[in-house]
């Protein structure tokens, strides 16, 4: 039995075995699977194998989590987290590029975990004329409902690609002549660099900022000059000011 239902981050949540299989066999948009602790039946262990040949996390929570986040439906242990907008592909973000007669304009998420700040984020490179979003398939916010709400309508019009390894994707848009800038500490001052061309923006993750991996990848690091007390910007926000001073130079 399927069921869908609002919980405080308004996911789509889908619940049964059965529905689960047929939802990872038609490559549905999925998040994330959730197993309850101690299912380890063979119908489990076959979704688990399924989620994770395709791609998908699987994450192994308490059995009342579990009940809670499916308001009490018969969950046979395991519930999937769908997507509230479909997934794009990195070359769908290119072609988009292609047909208005632009060069590339691409914002990189390394990892950000809040769908809050991921919708938002968005939501900007949609006014700010970015041609699409690439986020990680990994330890990483997705578009759940939350996020959704927050891009106010930009998932409409804004591609959203999610991919394995954000630095393999870097390496492939770098041959392509696309010039990467990382937004990071001890980074060049945003407001003396060339952002004209082809660019790609990473944003790293909230807490941590960017991996050490994909930092390496990027052709410049830049960095917003910071005038208070706290050492950081909200990501939403940095991402925003930097998308429109790229969004300035072009």
């Amino acid at each position: 039995m399927a069921m869908k239902k609002e919980q405080n981050e308004k996911d789509e949540i889908l619940v049964g075995r059965n529905p689960i299989v047929e939802a990872i066999n038609s490559d549905r948009s999925i998040i994330k699977i959730m197993t309850a602790k101690g299912s380890h039946g063979s119908s489990a262990a076959e979704i688990i194998k399924k989620a994770k040949a395709k791609g998908i996390p699987v994450v192994e929570v308490d059995i009342k989590k579990l009940d809670y986040m499916t308001g009490g439906a018969t969950h046979q242990g395991v519930a999937a987290v769908c997507a509230a907008a479909d997934y794009a592909e990195v070359e769908d973000i290119l072609s988009l590029a292609q047909e208005r007669g632009e060069s590339p304009f691409i914002v990189i998420l390394d990892g950000i975990e809040d769908p809050h700040n991921l919708g938002a984020i968005v939501r900007s490179a949609e006014c700010a004329g970015a041609h699409g979003v690439i986020i990680k398939k990994r330890h990483g916010a997705g578009l759940t409902f939350t996020a959704y709400k927050a891009a106010a309508g930009a998932l409409e019009y804004v591609p959203v690609a999610r991919v394995t390894n954000i630095a393999d994707t870097i390496e492939d848009l770098k041959k392509k002549n696309i010039w990467v800038y990382g937004a990071d500490m001890d980074g060049a001052d945003y407001r003396e660099c060339d952002f004209s061309g082809a660019a790609a923006l990473v944003i790293g993750s909230e807490g941590k900022g960017i991996s050490r991996l994909v930092r390496e990848k990027c052709d410049q690091i830049v960095s917003l000059p910071l005038k208070g007390k706290i050492n950081s910007l909200n990501a939403s926000v940095a991402a925003g000011i930097l998308m429109y001073k790229i969004a300035e130079k072009r």
